[in-house]
């Protein structure tokens, strides 16, 4: 078996296709459902942020399992083939564990070094445990990633060029309108994106913050934590109107501010700027507000034009480094790994071995007392632990420095062990579609 991702991401893909392919959470355990249900997965993880949407499998065929992931990420977006094949990349095996430890760290956000990526790899992690549909592979995968992501924040000063969405959007904003200090400013959302939307806009302590969403227990607990105020969503209108800045960020399947509510509002406020900062994906506000005399419309698009040239500094660099080190690391323990079905079926058969000379004894020698038949077990025993210690203990150190497999082959070659319990996979035959 082997690990691959393939996806699309900011990098390559246009924002209408992100927001296309974009998934909520039931959406990510269906694509997960429809890949297993396939003959060539065996472990899938799907994860869908306003960056990326990726499906991790564990393979048991290469390009089966690529046919199967893209068919069932065409379906799930309603993409055709033709549309969505350009833009999807694929990494496989050491590339693969690259990625999304670079992902966790971080480093392929379009804000580089933002930290919410790893609670939206770890609930990715717990929603495909909860329904069964990772194993071991990808259960270790994600936990080393989770592990990886943490270090980059603790050991690096990745932080130090951390420049979030909401940070970049509301620096814009102070260039047009001036200081947000003692603006008035509202979050629509309470979600994850949105309570970071809060903690970052009440850092600049804004003047009056307003945070409105469907549940108005989450707005209240959210407003009190920044010191704002919780309004109702049917209330968005007038809060518009009252703000000089909005910040966007809900899990809404289509757009909440429409361009008719933003003229009311801006009428309503006599034509004084505005701007609009929406994080979401699907978009929130619609790209007609933007069109507004004295209105700017800030979105994803946008951000990452306004957070280009953050990756090539030291700091960025810095956790590269930790990343390709633990990279390393995870391969010599997988390589580790490959091992081990070779270790146990040797010693499996020299047990079996051992079995079947110990039952010939008691047939040629039935008078042996329980005293000497005992002495000679563990003598036979002690025999057999001498000459499998060597080659086992050799093995594991090949293991370490990359070279287990060609040694576990050559020990199943050797000793005519279970091909089934041995097998190492190899790498497949390139495909046309893998991209670097």
């Amino acid at each position: 078996m082997s690990l691959l991702v393939l996806g699309v991401s900011h990098h390559d893909a246009p924002l209408s296709l992100l927001e296309a392919v974009a998934l909520d959470a039931g959406g990510q355990t269906t694509l997960e459902t429809h890949v297993l249900h396939t003959e060539n997965v065996s472990e899938a993880i799907v994860v869908s942020t306003c960056n990326r949407t990726e499906v991790y499998v564990e393979a048991l065929t290469f390009h089966g399992a690529v046919a199967d992931v893209t068919e069932a990420l065409a379906l799930s977006s309603g993409m055709p083939h033709a549309e969505l094949q350009p833009h999807l990349y694929l990494h496989y095996e050491d590339r693969a564990i690259a990625h999304v430890f670079g992902v966790a760290a971080g480093l392929d956000s379009m804000a580089v070094g933002e930290a919410q990526i790893l609670g939206q790899l770890r609930n990715a992690l717990t929603r495909a445990q909860r329904h069964g549909h990772v194993g071991p592979a990808l259960n270790m995968l994600f936990q080393w990633a989770l592990r990886v992501g943490k270090r980059v924040h603790a050991e690096t000063d990745i932080d130090a060029v951390s420049h979030s969405l909401v940070s970049a959007g509301l620096e814009h904003a102070a260039g047009l309108l001036g200081a947000v200090e003692g603006r008035s400013v509202a979050i629509v959302g309470a979600g994850g994106m949105g309570a970071l939307a809060a903690k970052a806009v009440a850092a600049e302590h804004p003047g009056t913050l307003w945070v409105l969403n469907r549940s108005a227990d989450r707005a209240e607990r959210v407003a009190e934590r920044v010191g704002g105020r919780a309004r109702r969503m049917a209330d968005l209108v007038t809060v518009l109107a009252q703000s000089d800045v909005v910040v966007t960020a809900t899990g809404a399947s289509g757009a909440l501010v429409s361009t008719a509510d933003a003229a009311l509002a801006l009428a309503t406020r006599g034509g004084r700027p505005q701007v609009y900062i929406d994080l979401a994906l699907p978009h929130d506000v619609e790209t007609g507000v933007g069109e507004l005399e004295g209105v700017t419309r800030l979105g994803l698009a946008e951000l990452g034009v306004l957070l280009s040239g953050t990756t090539d500094t030291p700091q960025v660099q810095q956790a590269r480094d930790l990343v390709t080190a633990e990279v390393a690391e995870y391969l010599l323990a997988g390589s580790a790994e490959t091992v081990v079905p070779t270790v146990t079926a040797l010693r499996a058969r020299a047990a079996e071995v051992l079995e079947q000379e110990l039952l010939r004894l008691e047939h040629r020698a039935p008078g042996l007392d329980d005293a000497t038949r005992a002495e000679v077990r563990l003598a036979a025993h002690r025999i057999v632990e001498k000459l499998l210690h060597t080659p086992t203990v050799r093995v594991k150190e090949l293991a370490r420095s990359g070279l287990g497999a060609s040694y576990a082959r050559a020990l199943s070659e050797l000793f005519d062990l279970a091909p089934a319990d041995t097998r190492v996979v190899d790498s497949p035959p390139p495909h046309p579609g893998e991209r670097s």
